[in-house]
Formats: structure tokens, sequence, C-alpha cells
């Protein structure tokens, strides 16, 4: 019996405008794993080849400066994705994801998110459309913070 239960993270963006019985179907393509806080699940610019979705705990997503300092990005918990662009393109990961509290994540392999979208073309487009949502909606506030912080350093320079 798989320890995957997509029913228990009903408000998680990767499953909108599901309905039960997608949930279902979607649970033999994803994995579970239970990783210790402080662990790695990957570092940036190694090649990309999972999204996961956390189920409980919390994961550090953060860069390397170029001075060798850390920086991180966002704490993310219950109900958020990460690393969903490798499913999509399957290239270099843009950050490094640490557990920062023992986690439980479900974990989604580019090769079975392709067997999803060749076995079942519409629940395929309803993760891929999910997916490309979640994606555009950091895209979007990315740009906000960029704006933000530019504004933020010509007001500091005028003054």
């Amino acid at each position: 019996m798989s320890q995957v239960n997509l029913e228990s993270l009903p408000d998680s963006p990767l499953f909108s405008d599901m309905n039960s019985g997608e949930l279902k179907s979607l649970e033999s393509y994803f994995t579970f794993r239970r990783i210790s806080e402080g662990k790695t699940i990957f570092i940036e610019n190694m090649p990309g080849e999972s999204l996961y979705l956390i189920k409980q705990g919390t994961v550090r997503i953060s860069r390397m400066l170029a001075e060798g300092d850390e920086q991180v990005l966002i704490v993310l918990g219950a109900d958020d994705v990460f690393g969903e662009m490798a499913v999509l393109d399957g290239g270099k990961r843009s950050a490094t994801a640490r557990i920062a509290e023992d986690v439980i994540l479900y974990g989604l392999t580019r090769d079975d998110y392709e067997s999803l979208a060749q076995q079942d073309p519409k629940l395929g487009l309803k993760l891929t459309l999910n997916i490309v949502r979640i994606f555009s909606h950091r895209v979007r506030n990315s740009q906000k913070d960029y704006r933000a912080m530019l504004l933020a350093s010509l007001n500091r320079k005028a003054s």
C-alpha cells in the first residue's frame, strides 16, 4: 500500500480544480519521502529530475552569493510545491533546497510526469496547467520584489 495520500493536501495549488477521483489516479505517480532536518534535497546547478510537494515540515530554498554566503529566498511549508521547473524542462536547479524541519514529501519525477501525460492526457494537462500557474505566480512575485528593491535603492541614492 502506498503512503501517498494526495487527498490529505486539498489546499495545494498543485491540485487546484481536481476531484478526489483525479487525486486518487495521481497517487501512483508520486513517491513518499521522509527526510530529516539539515539534509539537502538538491543543490543549485545540479540536474533537475523531480518536483516536490510538502505534506509536513519546512524546506528552505536558497542561492549561493558570489561571496560564498547563502541567501535564503523562501521557507516553504505544508501544501507548498518546489522544484517544479524540473518536470517541465529537466534543466539545472536554480536554487538549493534544504530541510529546515523534518519533512514528509511527495515527489514526482519527470519520467512519471511524462508517463501520466501519455496515459491520461486530460489529467496530465490539468496538472501541467497547475504547475504553470505556480511558476507564473512565482515569477510575478519575484518581479514585484525586484521592482520594490530597485525603487528602495533609487530612493536611498536620491536622499
